[in-house]
């Protein structure tokens, strides 16, 4: 299987609420804050190739939202989701799974275009992967997280009849290649795939652990609907990561793709860091 980073372009998000209770004096020295106190962060997904499968992990933010929408986030960069594909040598036909892990706009908002006035998937041969309790949440959001769930990324996605719900009975398609981790802290039912890569396991962390900084265990996002369960849960799977010697996969981190934790007398801290391609 070919394992690859999908860079889809940069955003920016206030560097408090990425960084929760934490200091600005402390976090600004790993993500420095421009003048409105917002900080640059990627939107990388993954590309699974087993040969018959094509698995896109995530899809970044899009381009069919409005010049309004866009002025509160900066997208910049010159990366683009398609343009990350095709530069290697994959066309959108090509893919034949779209694995959302939330249905936050920065996550999924790729996996739906604008073409002319319809709103179409962006892959017509992808099949598209939710959780149902979390797909119910986003068609139901609090008033808290509404901002978040957009329903020009959601409702296309079922209208299309391309929309599948990852459960004990669809499991089995993935055999081999992932398993899923669901986690609640962040949102309701966050899917987290455990990639199976050479003899490794590759978490994609999705929002339990946006960045490397984040794996501290006092750094949880202000955007986190329940705080404790990202604590509980970051305890948890940080410990089997130490046990089992899994990599994690930021798709936020500016810098950073991956990293290896290890335990020390002050706690579990990241061992080292890498690109994905170095991964052997």
């Amino acid at each position: 299987m070919k394992v690859y980073s999908i860079n889809t372009g940069l955003f920016k998000l206030d560097g408090g609420a990425m960084h929760g209770v934490v200091p600005k004096s402390m976090w600004n020295k790993v993500n420095p804050a421009d003048d409105n106190n917002m900080c640059s962060w990627a939107m990388r997904c993954m590309l699974l190739d087993t040969g018959d499968k094509r698995i896109l992990i995530d899809t970044g933010m899009g381009t069919k939202q409005d010049a309004k929408f866009y002025s509160f986030f900066y997208p910049h960069g010159s990366d683009t989701l398609k343009g990350s594909l095709h530069q290697l040598g994959y066309q959108d036909s090509d893919i034949t799974d779209v694995f959302l892990t939330h249905l936050h706009f920065d996550h999924c908002g790729g996996a739906i275009e604008r073409i002319q006035d319809t709103l179409q998937p962006a892959f017509p041969n992808a099949t598209y992967w939710s959780e149902e309790s979390h797909w119910h949440s986003a068609n139901h959001p609090n008033i808290r997280e509404k901002a978040s769930f957009l329903k020009e990324n959601i409702l296309p996605i079922q209208e299309s009849g391309k929309l599948k719900f990852y459960n004990e009975q669809t499991s089995s398609y993935f055999d081999g290649i992932l398993e899923v981790l669901r986690v609640f802290g962040h949102t309701e039912a966050m899917m987290l795939p455990l990639v199976n890569y050479n003899g490794r396991k590759i978490l994609f962390c999705a929002d339990l652990v946006p960045s490397m900084a984040h794996v501290s265990m006092p750094w949880v996002m202000s955007y986190d609907m329940q705080p404790l369960h990202t604590l509980n849960e970051k305890a948890q799977y940080f410990n089997r990561a130490v046990q089992e010697d899994w990599v994690l996969f930021f798709e936020h981190d500016l810098h950073t793709e991956c990293a290896t934790l290890e335990q020390t007398d002050r706690g579990i801290k990241v061992k080292e860091s890498f690109a994905l391609r170095d991964l052997k």
